[in-house]
């Protein structure tokens, strides 16, 4: 068993998770100007990537015989890109933060597979953070 502490977290990762693949989603259709083709592509491929680790972290809600969320944090497109990817850099921020706070407590409470898979969710995340701030500088 896992504390009500790590569960809620989980939790509260796959909010995240389905509201990013959500967000993502919307913007790859809605984007506009010179740079949406490239920039679309990029947000049609992390709402896909982010759908996966809503499934395996749902898959270890499960494991621990509980029920995982359907409802997405909030979901907030945008105007244009430039104010798309500012909403998605904060919340791979803020992704990066809790990920790491999850990876902590798995760890203390010796749950090392639930440690594992963040560590490899959290790899992922940084990449996306990563473009994002990159896209901004141009």
């Amino acid at each position: 068993m896992i504390s009500n502490e790590l569960m809620s977290k989980l939790q509260k990762a796959v909010a995240r998770e389905l509201q990013v693949s959500i967000q993502y989603m919307w913007q790859h259709v809605l984007a506009k100007g010179i740079k949406a083709e490239p920039v679309g592509a990029l947000l049609k491929q992390f709402a896909i990537n982010e759908m996966l680790h809503a499934e395996k972290i749902a898959e270890r809600i499960s494991f621990y015989g509980g029920i995982p969320t359907t409802q997405p944090d909030p979901i907030t497109i945008g105007k244009n890109l430039t104010e798309m990817l500012n909403l998605d850099k904060k919340a791979e921020e803020e992704a990066v933060a809790l990920y790491k706070e999850i990876i902590k407590l798995a760890e203390k409470e010796e749950d090392y597979v639930t440690r594992k898979l963040f560590e490899q969710i959290l790899e992922e995340e940084e990449l996306h953070l990563d473009k994002f701030s990159s896209l901004l500088e141009e």
